[in-house]
């Protein structure tokens, strides 16, 4: 597989160019859609044309890695705004995996990108909290996924649109619309009053089952992390 790697998404948003540049260029709206937003900010390389433009780059690591992020951002009347994402960079000297780390993060990045306009259209500048956990080592198994919809109280396939009620035990319900779904891969996307609830099944990176929820009211993020936690490990204990 190759080393090297160009990915580029284009999205439409119901938000104004001040909105989404708030989203994707402060630590509050990184929050609200985005994979890693408590990440350090260390070392990277920004370049900043607000509002529109903003470029990052990671340093590179001993091996020669790097990631490179570019946002670029049109706004038209309407108050609609166009963003164009490109993610590049090159894995390392040592990368040997045997998936297309390109064609894997693109899929990734639909789904983000997705949360950003569901964000944008329904939750629009409500500070946010990202929760994430991930399973034991026993969810990177295929099959897993099976006991991870039954715990939630899944019964057969899910579809866009479609109202579903979750019930992960000892948690509070999760009522909303099925607002994602990545067909060939197992995910749920959720959309409830307060958030977007995501459960992602990463056994084909030999990776655990993994939930990443972007929460739109004050909560104890660590707290609420660590229950999600306790669920997945006695969901596969």
């Amino acid at each position: 597989m190759s080393k090297k790697f160009e990915i580029e998404k284009v999205v439409a948003l119901e938000a104004t160019l001040e909105q989404v540049w708030r989203a994707i260029a402060t630590p509050e709206g990184q929050a609200a859609w985005s994979p890693d937003p408590y990440a350090s900010q260390e070392g990277m390389q920004v370049e900043s044309d607000e509002p529109a433009r903003l470029a990052v780059r990671t340093p590179e690591a001993e091996n020669a890695a790097f990631h490179a992020f570019e946002y670029l951002i049109e706004a038209h009347d309407g108050g609609t705004t166009t963003l164009r994402f490109v993610h590049s960079g090159y894995l390392g000297d040592d990368w040997d995996a045997d998936f297309d780390y390109g064609e894997l993060t693109g899929y990734g990045w639909d789904m983000y990108l997705h949360t950003l306009a569901q964000y944008c259209a329904h939750f629009a500048d409500r500070p946010a909290a990202f929760v994430v956990a991930e399973g034991p080592p026993t969810s990177a198994t295929e099959g897993a996924w099976a006991s991870l919809e039954r715990a939630l109280g899944v019964d057969g396939p899910v579809e866009i649109g479609q109202h579903l009620t979750l019930h992960p035990d000892g948690l509070p319900k999760l009522d909303g619309v099925v607002d994602y779904i990545q067909p060939g891969f197992n995910f749920i996307g959720l959309r409830t009053a307060n958030g977007l609830y995501r459960f992602h099944d990463n056994s084909v990176m030999g990776m655990p089952i993994a939930i990443g929820h972007y929460i739109y009211e004050d909560v104890d993020r660590e707290r609420t992390e660590q229950a999600w936690k306790d669920w997945l490990d006695r969901v596969f204990a």
